[in-house]
């Protein structure tokens, strides 16, 4: 069941991937738990496989699950083809192998979510493909950092931990005059605010874990991608061995459904405690994109169609003490890593040690929130709470151990 093309992403959300004429009328598609597939003959088992086929192999390769996944993700983004693998980590991992080799030189955004960073490090260098990391906010200068020898460049907008905006358009135009790919992680926006694809990238990564999946209880990721390098990327998770699992597909597939009211509550709240945060004394700055003053607001307004729920403050500094008496009091912000949930989540974290071609200056803490879907007003009342004892702490003398 596919919505027309012409109708609005949201409609399309509640409509992609589905066929409930070919389940007997069931609107959700079933969830197929497979390794071995059967074929009926000799001739089907010598045609799987094969260019052209367009049946089931193996479990690994895909079933109807994971095809109805596959085919949603592919039509909200308008891509050629769409590949889901077992996390976020996964479709990093997958796209730039996929688009690297020996002796190749990738540059890398300096605000790209730490574990790509790892990846880079760890494995590709191992390989023999070099690294660079650039200032997220060079924009089109990034034809200046081009080598003969480079293959990729990867983007993050915003970064998911300092929220610089980058002007994708101008990257792209700048790689695609040297033969260069782009690859951006859209797992702030989804395909639901930005489309990076319709901005030139060449192959779009998402943490399915996060937004689409909306309930903290799922790991996948995704790899879409447009023109005639797409077949590669399905090619390089099967030689990877990277699958996503029926479970994990179905509970995706079903958290697209209603991403769009989740999402759209996930901005609301986010603005209200950002404007909020905007003015107790305690915090030094908001990095919220879709505020005004943020530095890249002006590309954000001319890109996005809208703002998640993850953004950044950073705190006047404070003692130790004091930030563990406002964050361990919290009810109802959880301190842990992902987001994109129903749940509220604050974390710190320190950029300065996630930087190499540009430094992080501000003195105090950097706190990541997530704005879940609880009331505001109550989000609110547990931030302040939380000022309250970090401000009484903060009066009593600090005695060292």
């Amino acid at each position: 069941m596919s919505a027309d093309k012409s109708t609005k992403i949201e409609t399309r959300l509640a409509h992609a991937g589905r066929s409930p004429r070919d389940h007997h009328g069931v609107v959700n598609p079933p969830v197929y738990h497979a390794s071995t597939i059967l074929q009926p003959s000799l001739a089907a088992w010598e045609a799987a496989g094969k260019p052209g086929y367009d049946g089931y192999l193996y479990g690994r390769f895909g079933t109807p699950t994971t095809r109805s996944f596959e085919t949603a993700i592919a039509e909200l983004y308008g891509a050629d083809d769409a590949v889901a693998v077992s996390s976020g980590l996964a479709a990093i991992a997958v796209a730039m192998t996929a688009h690297t080799k020996t002796g190749d030189h990738v540059l890398v955004t300096d605000s790209a979510y730490f574990p790509c960073r790892k990846f880079c490090e760890t494995v590709l260098r191992k390989y023999g493909v070099a690294i660079s990391y650039y200032d997220p906010t060079v924009g089109a200068g990034i034809a200046d950092l081009i080598r003969p020898e480079t293959s990729l460049i990867v983007t993050e907008s915003p970064g998911s931990v300092t929220f610089e905006i980058q002007d994708i358009p101008a990257i792209v135009a700048a790689a695609h005059a040297r033969g260069v790919k782009v690859m951006t992680d859209n797992t702030w926006a989804t395909a639901l605010y930005f489309n990076p694809l319709d901005h030139g990238v060449d192959v779009v990564v998402e943490a399915a874990t996060k937004y689409i999946s909306g309930h903290s209880d799922v790991m996948i990721g995704l790899v879409a991608g447009r023109g005639t390098d797409t077949p590669r990327l399905r090619a390089t998770a099967g030689a990877l061995g990277n699958c996503s699992g029926p479970d994990d597909l179905y509970l995706a597939q079903r958290g697209l459904r209603t991403m769009a009211v989740r999402i759209a509550r996930n901005q609301a709240n986010g603005l209200a405690l950002a404007r909020w945060l905007q003015t107790r004394p305690e915090v030094a700055r908001v990095l919220h994109p879709a505020l005004p003053d943020h530095p890249g607001h002006a590309l954000w307004q001319r890109d996005f169609r809208g703002a998640s729920g993850l953004f950044s403050i950073v705190l006047h500094p404070v003692e130790k003490p004091a930030l563990a008496a406002f964050l361990d009091g919290l009810k109802l912000f959880g301190m842990g890593a992902s987001w994109g949930g129903y749940e509220s989540l604050i974390m710190p974290a320190d950029p300065r040690a996630l930087r190499s071609a540009t430094s992080w200056d501000m003195p105090g803490q950097l706190l990541r929130i997530h704005a879940g879907l609880e009331d505001p007003g109550d989000l609110i009342a547990d931030l302040e709470s939380g000022f309250e004892r970090l401000a009484q702490a903060g009066s009593r003398p600090h005695m060292s151990p």
